[in-house]
């Protein structure tokens, strides 16, 4: 009986993420998806493909670059929209450095994370997107527990936490004026475990970062990092050799990495059943301040 209550539980939130991107597909004219190269986006490219099959995938996918990336995220995106025949399109943050668009950060905890914003707005306007669909959840975070599946962004590409509309009986509103565009939220109502299960039950293929893998790293308040060629070291900081795995994957710079024996699908299950640090409790970005994230989405952030 419990396994039969998963399936059904999965299976409902995957025919909700479905008729979502479906009600985008409708009411919008120009969406694109957000593809970071994590769980979440691969997870809502898969749901795309599935709603359309068999027609091909009709959004293309975004995907800001940092220019502080996982090699493993990269060679992923390349694979899959190889795979999907996909349309992908790639903004620069180094781009935005160059043009002087922003300014990049300095010191020991330098991260081009908070940068991706500009690259990101920029973007959408160049190609005129009136909708990013994304994969945030409302178990991630306080701030995105505020969010709206349907979350309205000014012509300024800001979000306003205290000027959302209501989504009752599963009815969407993308009405929108020139100039603003939304973020669409299809697996706000998933969480990790959630998220985890579906890709076992549907066996998609993931990143070898999300897997227990061999890397030199160093620890910086409490958390594991990778000790790539752009992170710079204090001199109190020692690279060791490491079994860790990727909880979540972002820019390198803040993604922090969990000492982990978890090789299959099923070992990750487990861990994340046992574990009782939060799924961003190891994201060096969402500890700059206690509004961190909230602040950056009502910038324009993802």
């Amino acid at each position: 009986m419990g396994q039969d209550y998963k399936i059904t539980h999965l299976k409902e939130l995957e025919s909700e993420a479905i008729y979502i991107l479906r009600e985008v597909a409708e009411q919008f004219q120009n969406p694109c998806i957000l593809f970071s190269g994590g769980k979440d986006s691969i997870v809502v490219t898969y749901l795309a493909y599935k709603a359309f099959y068999p027609s091909k995938l009709p959004f293309p996918l975004l995907h800001i670059d940092t220019g502080h990336n996982f090699q493993e995220t990269l060679d992923y995106r390349d694979e899959l929209v190889k795979k999907l025949n996909a349309r992908l399109i790639v903004g620069s943050v180094q781009q935005s450095i160059d043009e002087g668009r922003v300014k990049e950060e300095t010191g020991y905890s330098a991260s081009r994370n908070k940068l991706q914003t500009v690259t990101l707005l920029d973007t959408i306007e160049k190609y005129k997107f009136d909708v990013a669909i994304g994969g945030a959840r409302r178990d991630e975070e306080k701030a995105r527990a505020k969010e709206r599946i349907f979350s309205h962004r000014d012509e300024f590409g800001q979000w306003n936490p205290k000027n959302q509309r209501p989504e009752l009986w599963n009815l969407f509103n993308g009405h929108k004026n020139e100039g603003e565009h939304f973020r669409v939220f299809p697996i706000s109502n998933w969480t990790e475990m959630d998220v985890w299960q579906y890709i076992y039950q549907e066996q998609i293929a993931m990143p070898s970062l999300y897997f227990t893998h061999t890397r030199d790293v160093f620890q910086r308040d409490g958390q594991w990092l990778a000790a790539l060629p752009f992170m710079k070291l204090k001199p109190t900081e020692k690279v060791e050799t490491r079994q860790v795995r990727c909880r979540t994957i972002g820019d390198v710079t803040c993604t922090g990495l969990t000492l982990s024996t978890a090789h299959t699908l099923e070992d990750i299950i487990d861990e994340i059943a046992a574990t009782r640090i939060t799924e961003r409790g190891g994201r060096a970005d969402d500890k700059r301040s206690e509004t961190a994230m909230e602040d950056r989405k009502k910038a324009g952030y993802f």
